[in-house]
């Protein structure tokens, strides 16, 4: 065997070994207690308390740059780690492999032994903090190279300021005894000329590597459940992504200065290294920013300036409300038509709604969990999540309760209020035939009456698909206003009794008992 750090290194036939005498110890050392608090979503709690359980070793091998290297002993955290690899998913694997590869092929090709700064331990160490960070939020096999590029971006900046961390104890510096002064700035010049190149970088590796590598980028249409390991579409996918945006599309604005803020920092994070989730997010979030910003500018300043003023309020507030279209879900039209019912261009409204009625109505929409695969794998597969959302998806519509959207929906926003709800959450064609019959009253009664009729076939009818379980007790209210507005009160009265029998998802019994009461029947 040879020296190599504190192993014997050596190999037997084909196969390379590294043999290390070392202590066993049962107790985790205090020094890397920082990790176990660090374990929030990975490695999961059952791979934690096995590792912790089983302490570590200590090996002997003592500090390059100190008085006692040959009397020093080293912790060793290896079977933690090897515990730590056989947590990871299938791509997390791969990409460490694919990293260990482009390593040896490419990083140290040619270099002598003494040359070569790095090893395949950073290579393990940068996978780990990114799979911990969640620089990545879906490792599956059409993201493996761009878990790759993450990884590589980690390590590049790690070299640029001199400092790797320690996965379990990060105040461990492992650049400091070989990576710094003119070595640091050589090692960083090299593999900055390598980012420069980007992607195609791998196709410099063996040709076996080279071929699957075209093969990952010519093929993204299946998916690795993280968790379940089996096999999801693309489709499955698209669907828990865009989910989990509208669930995260919350921004509490009580004012302009507060959105002003938001603007601000969504304009800072633009500018930072993001995956195409970061930015899917931001854009939705951003759609979302200028659609409360016009509805607030509106509401300040309609009943206190003057009518020069307020034509220029209105004209920065659609050209707001425009802008918003092209960041978010298809659905998100409709906050253009309800900013026009507002401010009584009825005209306009519906030729936004007539737009946005034949975009939903496409077979490849996808609502929810509501979709024909095949139409939308044909007419968006294999395109960016930006694209999708503004193409091809829909959500609920979300009312703030502290911004009000359309007067006839005031006293359900201000019922869900009162009962600590923050927002009224609409199916979106249901919101559509609102504001169709809405308008239409003003313009085109027989329209208003195809609306309503509409409106009532979707509610009375639909089995889950368009108006989920949990939001019918607004769909119901929604038909029931609208009926009571051409005062069929007796089909009135039974769509809010039907909204009252719904689970309060929206908490709007109030408004609707008031409604009752207000029928006089």
């Amino acid at each position: 065997s040879s020296p190599h750090g504190p192993c014997g290194s050596g190999s037997i036939g084909n196969v390379e070994y590294d043999h290390a005498h070392c202590f066993v110890s049962d107790f985790w050392p205090p020094s890397a207690s920082s990790w176990i608090d660090r374990c929030h979503s990975w490695p999961p709690p059952h791979f934690v308390n096995d590792i912790i359980r089983n302490g570590c070793h200590f090996v002997a091998i003592g500090h390059k740059l100190g008085n006692h290297t040959d009397n020093e002993w080293r912790i060793s955290f290896s079977q933690a780690e090897y515990k730590l690899v056989c947590s990871m998913n299938h791509t997390q694997f791969l990409t460490y492999g694919l990293l260990k590869l482009f390593l040896k092929e490419i990083i140290n090709e040619g270099l002598r032994d003494e040359d070569k700064l790095l090893c395949s331990y950073h290579m393990k160490t940068a996978i780990f903090w990114a799979i911990q960070q969640n620089a990545l939020p879906r490792w599956c096999p059409q993201n493996l190279l761009v878990g790759f590029w993450v990884c590589f971006k980690l390590l590049l900046k790690w070299v640029y300021e001199g400092v790797c961390p320690n996965f379990f104890i990060p105040e461990n510096n492992m650049f400091l005894c070989n990576i710094y002064g003119e070595a640091q700035k050589t090692l960083f010049t090299r593999l900055y000329r390598l980012y420069e190149n980007g992607i195609p970088l791998l196709l410099h590796m063996s040709l076996s590597i080279r071929s699957d590598i075209i093969n990952v980028l010519c093929n993204p249409r299946l998916t690795i459940c993280a968790d379940e390991h089996t096999l999801i579409s693309e489709v499955e996918f698209d669907e828990d992504i865009f989910g989990e945006i509208e669930v995260k599309d919350s921004i509490t604005t009580l004012d302009l200065h507060t959105c002003e803020k938001h603007l601000h920092m969504v304009e800072q994070l633009s500018g930072l290294p993001l995956t195409q989730y970061h930015i899917v997010m931001l854009q939705k979030l951003t759609a979302t920013i200028l659609q409360h910003t016009a509805f607030i500018l509106h509401s300040m300043y309609t009943y206190t300036c003057s009518n020069k003023q307020l034509y220029i309020v209105n004209k920065v507030a659609c050209r707001l409300m425009k802008l918003s279209a092209k960041f978010g879900f298809v659905s998100d039209m409709l906050y253009i038509a309800m900013y026009y019912y507002k401010t009584f261009r009825y005209r306009d409204a519906l030729s936004v709604i007539d737009l946005t009625k034949v975009k939903l109505a496409q077979p490849y929409l996808m609502y929810r969990s509501h979709v024909d695969r095949e139409s939308y794998t044909e007419a968006v597969g294999g395109q960016s999540l930006s694209t999708k959302m503004r193409q091809a998806v829909a959500r609920n519509i979300i009312f703030e309760n502290t911004i009000f959207y359309i007067n006839e929906l005031m006293p359900e926003q201000q019922s869900s209020n009162q009962n600590n709800q923050p927002i009224l959450i609409i199916p979106p064609l249901v919101l559509l035939y609102m504001l169709e019959f809405l308008c239409s009253r003003h313009v085109d009664t027989m329209r208003a009456q195809k609306a309503l009729d509409d409106l009532l076939a979707l509610v009375h009818h639909d089995q889950g698909q368009l108006v989920p379980v949990e939001l019918r007790d607004i769909s119901w209210e929604i038909l029931g206003i609208c009926q009571q507005i051409t005062e069929d009160l007796q089909g009135a009265l039974f769509s809010y009794q039907q909204s009252l029998r719904q689970d309060p998802e929206n908490e709007i019994q109030t408004a609707t008992r008031q409604r009752i009461r207000d029928l006089h029947l």
